[in-house]
């Protein structure tokens, strides 16, 4: 009998941080003073907290009630504002590790506090995120969102495949990378946007943000998976819809803001483009009633390309690297550049 790969030795399910063992070194003037780190807000699920202090122990770390001994902290909640009065009140905290891959809602506290160093858990979620941006855009060639609707059988046979499509992916991050590497087994050819034009492995061209219009307009499928910034705020609207060719799918599994929701219904209705995969929206929850919910072929997720099964082993992970890199031992991953926003 043959033996398995090494493919094969993961557990159903698990996830892995493609960005573990790339992290960067920091600067003395930044790097954080060693010391205990204190997992807060209180109210998060006491299995999060054991979850996570157990990579903190694992990295070599200690954990310990909020004091003015904390040199770390984990925060996971999204109380700016508590946030904002706790770092006030311990200035020895020299690090905070923030839950999420989008940073935009912590974009105004990191510019205030500069002096601290900021990580958060963008890339850790590739895996999920990439899974997931490969089932809707499945789903939506292959027509889904209507099918299973449909309460009478459809002699009517529709769907496209995805083999050698034309795919845009809008973002060069962990995720984007991961995207590649699932889409490759269907020989489709990739274009990435991104800030720079300097190459993306397994990418076929990349061009910048400027020739943002250029890359779309023989896409068949276009997936927006950038960093939600005030440059990126509606980036896809009526110019750019109008700028794909008829027929062009998109898929959204960034942050809702990216897309102008009033120019996708209208682009969806005209019949210009053939669905929308969307996992995000703005606003969150999507009221009932919205267009979005019975715009032509679309599939809306409910923001679960990252369930919290999912997020809550990978954020640990990233604390225990990010710990390891604060006693001494490793580099930071995930550190966020004030500047850009992420």
């Amino acid at each position: 009998m043959a033996e398995l790969s090494s493919h094969s030795l993961r557990s159903p399910g698990e996830h892995r941080d493609p960005l573990a063992g790339t992290g960067r070194a920091v600067l003395s003037a930044q790097r954080p003073s060693p010391g205990p780190v204190t997992i807060l807000p209180a109210d998060i699920p006491p299995t999060m907290i054991d979850r996570i202090a157990a990579a903190v122990a694992s990295a070599g770390g200690e954990v310990e009630a909020l004091s003015q001994s904390t040199r770390a902290l984990v925060w996971v909640g999204f109380d700016v504002p508590a946030l904002e009065a706790l770092l006030a009140s311990h200035p020895g905290i020299g690090w905070v590790q923030l839950p999420l891959a989008g940073v935009e809602q912590f974009s105004d506290i990191v510019a205030r506090h500069p002096h601290l160093l900021w990580t958060s858990a963008k890339g850790s979620f590739a895996e999920p995120v990439a899974e997931h941006a490969l089932a809707l855009t499945l789903a939506v060639l292959r027509d889904l969102p209507e099918k299973s609707r449909s309460a009478t059988w459809d002699r009517a046979r529709s769907g496209r495949s995805l083999y050698g499509c034309r795919v845009v992916i809008v973002g060069a991050g962990a995720i984007a990378d991961e995207i590649i590497r699932l889409f490759a087994p269907f020989d489709v050819v990739v274009t990435v946007v991104r800030r720079s034009d300097a190459a993306v492995p397994g990418a076929d061209r990349t061009l910048t943000a400027a020739h943002l219009l250029e890359a779309i307009g023989d896409a068949d499928v276009v997936i927006v998976a950038a960093a939600a910034t005030a440059s990126t705020e509606r980036m896809f609207s009526v110019e750019q819809f109008a700028a794909m060719k008829p027929g062009a799918l998109i898929v959204n599994i960034a942050r809702g803001s990216l897309i102008d929701q009033d120019a996708l219904v209208d682009a969806l209705r005209s019949g210009h483009l053939s669905g929308a995969g969307l996992d995000v929206t703005t606003p969150e929850p999507l009221p009932d009633g919205h267009p979005l919910w019975t715009a032509p072929n679309v599939v809306i997720t409910s923001h679960s390309a990252n369930t919290e099964a999912m997020s809550e082993p990978l954020l640990a992970a990233r604390v225990a690297t990010n710990v390891a890199a604060m006693l001494g031992d490793g580099r930071f991953v995930g550190l966020v550049d004030a500047k850009a926003g992420y």
